[in-house]
């Protein structure tokens, strides 16, 4: 807990968060596009930007070795499935102004993993993991009378992305974030371009359309640039993760969160009536209690500096 924390890791693992926190801004402005097209253009462009990092760091040979292998193929597919639900729905979330949907969602995943650990991995939950799952609960049910509706898009983040972490990690030592990324998109190209020929026949397509408001040229390049977002804030990420302590990264996976919240709140000028504010607070103590938890039980086991995240998934 005293080692001296790496300057460049802080700032990758920093940088991408930032990233992360920003991407509402980035999605606001693809409007007129649908939720649909833009998740598929990402993961168009994610599989451009990323063969293009393949091809600078040579790494060929890793991507042809996680190819081969039958096994990494079918779990990388899986979690290419849900990182598809998780990036539709936060769009979604987005240019349907319920940023502050997205913000909860990503709040609650870190108790939705530790949740998933004891469902799928018989893990034993501490004390202070139950009461932050406990608080957890009770902070969803505050939100959900209070809006007079199921939480369903905040529920859905956090479980596409629960899982999702879950699946990564059972190869997480076999294939780097870059190579896994590429198998992903990979994976997801070809229904993505089956989706845009079919919007492109209906007339739902905004990609090199003109003649409306918000299309053009820059509309085009904003949509090309969600593909260098996704791949260059997860390069950054990798390199932090490698590089920090694993409770300094799973407090830094709270910026992007909170940057949602505040953009929702003082830019998007979403309502936030009081039970929401309710709902979050007991959010932010829960999290509190499990960051608590995470320092203690920190102290009492030594964990390598390049030990894999654990509970803290890749972000989106």
């Amino acid at each position: 807990m005293n080692e001296r924390l790496d300057k460049p890791g802080l700032l990758y693992g920093a940088g991408a968060y930032l990233m992360w926190g920003l991407f509402p801004l980035l999605m606001a402005a693809l409007k007129p596009a649908s939720a649909l097209e833009i998740t598929a253009n990402r993961a168009v462009w994610s599989l451009v930007v990323c063969l293009i990092f393949v091809a600078f760091m040579r790494s060929w040979r890793q991507l042809r070795v996680a190819l081969s292998n039958r096994r990494v193929v079918l779990t990388l597919a899986a979690a290419g499935g849900f990182v598809a639900v998780n990036w539709l729905l936060y769009v979604y979330a987005i240019v349907s102004d319920h940023v502050n949907s997205a913000s909860l969602g990503y709040y609650i995943n870190p108790l939705f993993t530790v949740a998933l650990g004891v469902i799928v991995l018989g893990e034993r939950l501490r004390r202070l993991q139950m009461v932050a799952i406990a608080i957890g609960l009770l902070a969803v049910i505050v939100i959900g009378v209070g809006l007079g509706e199921f939480p369903w898009i905040s529920l859905a983040l956090a479980t596409s992305f629960g899982i999702y972490g879950l699946i990564k990690k059972r190869v997480g030592a076999e294939v780097d974030a870059v190579t896994g990324l590429t198998v992903e998109t990979m994976v997801l190209f070809p229904v993505a371009v089956i989706g845009l020929w079919i919007m492109a026949a209906n007339d739902g397509l905004t990609f090199g359309q003109r003649g409306a408001e918000g299309l053009g040229l820059s509309h085009d390049l904003l949509m090309v640039s969600t593909g260098l977002f996704t791949a260059g804030a997860l390069i950054l990420f990798a390199a932090g993760a490698r590089r920090l302590p694993l409770y300094v990264t799973g407090l830094l996976q709270y910026i992007a969160p909170t940057m949602m919240f505040i953009l929702a709140v003082w830019h998007f000028n979403e309502p936030m009536p009081p039970s929401r504010w309710a709902g979050f607070a007991l959010i932010w103590v829960a999290l509190i209690v499990l960051t608590v938890d995470g320092f203690r039980s920190q102290s009492r086991r030594k964990i390598p500096k390049t030990a894999p995240v654990g509970e803290v998934a890749e972000p989106l």
